[in-house]
């Protein structure tokens, strides 16, 4: 089975390098599935899920948002942040989501809607990632 190298960075560095036969991610355009061979692509992501098949597992990485860049043998995400289930703090990320659900119910002039928005839309990207690990 042929296989692409998959390097995961942000801005702290470098998240995971390693090989996998399929990754899987959602684009702004929509589902990513990307095999070896795949034509070059440059495309934006989301607040989502990354998987990364091989063939005796499947990891998971929570990103939030940056950009997937395609090469017929490797496969580079450049992420805002990425984290790994064993990295993600459960607590610290239940409390984000809190907070967000509060800022998004207060009728308030002064909240940044969007922000309190992709907050929410992290915190529980993160705890998806971590309780179903």
């Amino acid at each position: 089975m042929k296989t692409l190298i998959v390097s995961v960075v942000t801005p702290d560095g470098p998240v995971m390098e390693d090989t996998f036969e399929m990754v899987s991610c959602k684009a702004e355009n929509g589902e990513l599935g990307v095999l070896p061979g795949h034509i070059p692509l440059v495309a934006p992501l989301t607040i989502s899920v990354v998987r990364l098949k091989a063939s005796d597992r499947t990891d998971r990485i929570a990103v939030s948002g940056g950009f997937l860049e395609v090469r017929p043998d490797k496969v580079t995400i450049l992420a805002q942040s990425a984290e790994l289930p064993s990295d993600i703090d459960v607590e610290r990320a239940r409390k984000a989501k809190e907070r967000a659900e509060r800022r998004l119910q207060t009728k308030q002039d002064d909240i940044d809607f969007r922000r309190a928005e992709l907050s929410l839309r992290r915190a529980l990207n993160r705890l998806d990632i971590a309780q179903n690990r």
